[in-house]
């Protein structure tokens, strides 16, 4: 239905992630659009994460530039939706869903000062280990995410926080 909705419509406001077999390649995509449509080179186009806690799948408009992804989740940490930022998760909580997120190109983007995110790596499995595709990418690893934090990065990767697109329910 996804994919079918996507080719029958165009363009969706926000795409499911866990449902690419390759999302790298989806979002090589998408710096590729934006590189053609203000003709910049696209070896210095990255992404700014924007974490969007105010839209659901249902609400999100398509976005100028970039792609809005849903349907990832969350392992030792959680999304605080009153201070927008990473936090711990509540007792016994092993996952919860991640909150819906931007991914917005920029030209030359300056990395954002690491004391106030966390790098936090999305697996499409909860193995977090894959081996290396005839691409030279991994089978499971996607994107290291930037999540706002007022902790230190020590502090998630002690804890193995990280993101998935699928559980094993």
């Amino acid at each position: 239905a996804f994919m079918n909705k996507w080719l029958d419509e165009g363009h969706q406001a926000c795409y499911w992630v866990s449902g690419f077999f390759f999302p790298q390649a989806f979002l090589t995509g998408g710096k590729q659009n934006f590189a053609r449509k203000h003709q910049y080179e696209i070896n210095k186009v990255t992404f700014e994460y924007i974490w969007r806690d105010d839209i659901t799948k249902d609400s999100a408009t398509l976005p100028e530039d970039g792609v809005l992804l849903y349907g990832m989740y969350m392992e030792a940490c959680r999304w605080d939706f009153q201070e927008h930022k990473l936090c711990d998760p509540i007792p016994k909580e092993l996952f919860c869903d991640a909150p819906m997120l931007h991914l917005n190109p920029v030209y030359n983007r300056e990395p954002p000062d690491e004391t106030i995110m966390y790098y936090c790596p999305l697996y499409k499995t909860l193995d977090r280990a894959g081996v290396l595709s005839t691409t030279g990418h991994s089978t499971n690893f996607v994107f290291m995410a930037e999540i706002p934090t007022d902790l230190p990065q020590e502090f998630w990767i002690k804890r193995a926080a990280a993101l998935f697109c699928a559980l094993k329910f």
